[in-house]
C-alpha cells in the first residue's frame, strides 16, 4: 500500500507538472497575443503613423461632410489603437446649424462625429477614425461614436419619425462596422457617461422605439 500510495503520489506530481506545463504555455500564448495586439496599438499611436485619408471623406455613405474645428477633437487611427465599442446619443440643446457652427468654433472644445437634423440630415464633422471631445470623459471618447440630435431635450416635438428612423439607420451602420451590440449597455445617451453632468438625450427620448428600429437596421445591413 506505501508503494501504491507513492506511486500514485508521483502520478499526481507528473499531472499537476503537465498541467502547470499546459497552463504555463496557455498564458505564455494568450500573453503573446495581448503583447501583439499592445504592441499593434502602439504603432498606430507613433507619431506620424496614420491610414490615408481623402479630404471630405466620410464614413457613412448619407451623411454630408461639415468639418469640425480641429481644437475640437484629436487625430487617431481607431480601431487601431482604441477600439470602438459604444455610440453615444447626444441632444444639441439648439438647431442643426448652431450646432455646426458651434462645432466650428475652436474655442469651444468640444464635437461631435454626427448631427442627425429633424428632417432626418446626417453631417459628418469628424472621421470616425478620430477621438472627437464630445462625452466629457477622455476614456468615454476614445471607445465612441458620438451622435448628436437636432432640438431641446424638454419638447418631445423635436424627436420626429424622420430623425429616429435616419439615426437608427446610422448607429446601425457604425455597429455593423466596430461589430458592437445592439443593446443599451452600447448604445448610451450622454446623462450615462459617467462624470458627466449633462441630462440629454432626456426623458422625451424614445428608447424603445429607438432601439426598436436600429436592430430593424441592423438586421437588414446584416
Amino acid at each position: 500500500m506505501g508503494a501504491r500510495r507513492a506511486n500514485e503520489k508521483d502520478a499526481d506530481r507528473h499531472i499537476g507538472r503537465r498541467a502547470l506545463l499546459i497552463g504555463g504555455a496557455a498564458a505564455a500564448a494568450g500573453t503573446a497575443v495581448l503583447a501583439r495586439d499592445e504592441l499593434g496599438r502602439l504603432w498606430w499611436r507613433t507619431p506620424g503613423v496614420e491610414k490615408p485619408r481623402k479630404e471630405g471623406e466620410v464614413d457613412y455613405a448619407g451623411a454630408r461632410w461639415v468639418a469640425a474645428s480641429d481644437a475640437n477633437w484629436r487625430r487617431a487611427d481607431r480601431p487601431e489603437d482604441y477600439g470602438v465599442d459604444l455610440v453615444v446619443i447626444h441632444v444639441t440643446q439648439g438647431s442643426f446649424d448652431s450646432a455646426v457652427k458651434v462645432f466650428q468654433d475652436p474655442g469651444h472644445g468640444a464635437a461631435a462625429h454626427y448631427i442627425v437634423g429633424q428632417d432626418g440630415t446626417v453631417a459628418q464633422m469628424i472621421r470616425e477614425l478620430d477621438v472627437a471631445f464630445h462625452a466629457g470623459n477622455r476614456d468615454y471618447n476614445e471607445r465612441s461614436v458620438g451622435i448628436e440630435h437636432e432640438g431641446f431635450v424638454d419638447r418631445p416635438q423635436d424627436f420626429t419619425a424622420e430623425m429616429y428612423e435616419s439615426s437608427a439607420r446610422l448607429t446601425a451602420r457604425i455597429c455593423a462596422r466596430y461589430d458592437i451590440p445592439v443593446d443599451r449597455e452600447h448604445i448610451i445617451g450622454h446623462v450615462e457617461v459617467p462624470g458627466t453632468d449633462h441630462t440629454d438625450p432626456g426623458e422625451h427620448w424614445d428608447w424603445d422605439r429607438y432601439m426598436k428600429l436600429v436592430r430593424k437596421a441592423r438586421t437588414a445591413v446584416a
